[in-house]
């Protein structure tokens, strides 16, 4: 038995990467998690927690929140409070006809099958809709959270139901200890214009530096080699950086990078998003999507997708980049940030024979520059001049001691 702890990316991962390290045949996963899944196949128990939850209260903020008993509505929650939506439930179908109950969406084991359809799975739920109908039809009301921690913009689980959720739906979050409701229409408009806001600054970046945070969920050098192919689509040219969790102090050694992309699961990528304190934005796979793909629907018709995995082929999301003659490249672009007219991007095919043509230049002409490269000299202070050579040679000699604030040779003052 091993006990695995200070996992290198996101605590929400199943750590397959620490099992592998162990040589352990199953892992045992406490406290929350995003159920994303692993990039390598291993049994996994899911141990989620049990909060305790007022059922009555939380049965009369329903109802008070929802009069028409022939609304459709979803129950969420978070993980540890899902143990009771089949108790409310049970309390409120008497009177509403179309309620439907989610629940975690825990891997089936391993050669189990049943004969009934698979229920819906998104946002790490199951929703068992009826045939001809859609997730989009419905509301939400969700318990979870806390009175005492009024600004729930620091949960990345409920921040990706608002943002994935569709817009014309009520959503109403519901405190399982007292029952106190709050509608989130307002939190989710703004989430989704901070959404926007960083389409446009990726639309303006012209460096974009792709975050590696993770390597424990499925098909992640799928989607890094997918966002390398947005950004060289979009004339932009993209950095691979692994450094673990990112942090500001981190992020602020790479001041040349317009914008990053996290590359991570559902949770993880949108946790920077939400607190803020970076020196450039830390956007999620799906902005870069919207920014980069010119085939990619209008804001408000797209879908705000949490999983990078939703962006692949195979996805019934993905949607492919038009190819380089097309029309939708040479459509006019007005970033919204500056007021400039965007030129449109200039590329070619990876398979293009003209990439691979030499062409003779004048000597000492600088063929390409990197973008880094261009970011120094258009500093002022660009670092210390080396003056190989230049710089006649002498002894060492004791330098001045004492603290920066009072060194010895100042005196008091």
């Amino acid at each position: 038995m091993f006990i695995l702890g200070d996992t290198a990316y996101g605590s929400c991962c199943v750590d397959v990467l620490g099992a592998e390290q162990a040589g352990a045949q199953a892992l045992v996963h406490f406290g929350p998690a995003c159920l994303s899944p692993p990039a390598r196949p291993l049994p996994v128990a899911f141990v989620l927690g049990q909060r305790p939850v007022h059922l009555e209260l939380c049965a009369k903020a329903f109802e008070a929140q929802n009069p028409d008993p022939k609304a459709p509505v979803v129950l969420l929650s978070e993980p540890a409070c899902a143990h009771a939506l089949g108790a409310l439930a049970t309390l409120l179908r008497p009177r509403y006809l179309d309620l439907l109950v989610s629940s975690p969406a825990l891997p089936s084991p391993v050669g189990s099958c049943s004969p009934e359809p698979e229920p819906l799975e998104r946002f790490g739920r199951r929703f068992p809709l009826a045939p001809g109908r859609c997730l989009e039809e419905y509301g939400a009301f969700y318990v979870g959270g806390s009175e005492a921690s009024a600004d729930l913009d620091l949960d990345p689980d409920l921040s990706r139901l608002l943002l994935g959720w569709a817009p014309g739906q009520p959503f109403f979050t519901c405190c399982p200890d007292t029952g106190q409701t709050q509608d989130e229409g307002v939190r989710a408009g703004r989430l989704r214009a901070r959404r926007h806001y960083l389409v446009e600054r990726a639309r303006d970046a012209r460096v974009v530096g792709l975050l590696a945070g993770t390597l424990g969920v499925a098909r992640h050098r799928e989607a890094l080699a997918h966002l390398r192919n947005l950004a060289q689509a979009a004339g932009k040219r993209s950095y691979v950086l692994a450094l673990g969790r990112p942090t500001p102090p981190k992020l602020a050694n790479f001041p040349e990078v317009d914008v990053f992309v996290l590359l991570a699961c559902p949770l993880g990528a949108l946790t920077p998003q939400l607190s803020g304190g970076f020196f450039r934005p830390v956007l999620a796979p799906c902005e870069l999507e919207a920014a980069c793909n010119p085939a990619w629907p209008p804001s408000g018709l797209a879908p705000h997708l949490t999983h990078y995995a939703d962006l692949l082929p195979g996805s019934p999301f993905h949607v492919p980049l038009p190819p380089p003659d097309s029309e939708l490249w040479d459509t006019p672009d007005v970033s919204l940030i500056t007021g400039e007219l965007r030129p449109p991007p200039a590329w070619k095919p990876s398979d293009d024979p003209g990439c691979l043509a030499l062409t003779l230049r004048p000597p000492l002409e600088l063929a390409e520059s990197s973008p880094a490269a261009l970011f120094l000299s258009s500093r002022s202070w660009q670092g210390l001049q080396p003056r190989l050579g230049q710089t006649p040679v002498t002894g060492a000699v004791s330098g001045r001691q004492g603290i920066a604030i009072a060194y010895e040779d100042e005196g008091s003052s």
